[in-house]
């Protein structure tokens, strides 16, 4: 075989083991029954339950936030956040949470939100919220 041709075989080979991972840890949506069945990462599009409480306490542990959400096929969990409380979540019409069951809760490490189109001019807003903590420089 020539050089090229060795060469080009290997530049194939390290092509496919790039799709084949990225397809690998890519999420995908789900529901709460679904997401107990696997230890994946999964997106659960769900709304949140207004008649459960919720648990924020700043002063006693600022970055644990807890909630009751229902799934679109009506399945209701637990959600427990490791971060701060978004700001106006009472008032998201749809939660896209990122993250796994751990036992009978849902441990999210992403929230996303969809806020009402009346308070954003006819549009839907997305904000992103994340439990990692970003690193700032001075």
């Amino acid at each position: 075989m020539k050089k090229t041709h060795i060469v080009g075989i290997i530049i194939i080979a390290v092509a496919i083991a790039i799709i084949v991972s990225t397809y690998g840890n890519s999420s995908t949506y789900a529901t709460f029954s679904e997401a107990k069945e696997t230890t994946k990462e999964l997106h659960v599009v769900s709304h949140l339950v207004k008649t459960k409480p919720q648990h924020y306490d700043p002063i006693k542990d600022a970055n644990y936030f807890s909630f009751y959400a229902i799934d679109n096929k009506g399945v209701e969990c637990k959600v427990v956040f490791f971060g701060t409380k978004p700001q106006d979540f009472e008032k998201s019409e749809q939660i896209v949470l990122t993250g796994g069951m751990v036992g009978d809760e849902f441990h999210a490490s992403k929230i996303l939100m969809k806020c009402p189109s009346k308070y954003t001019d006819q549009q839907a807003d997305m904000k992103e919220f994340s439990s990692v903590k970003k690193s700032t420089s001075l």
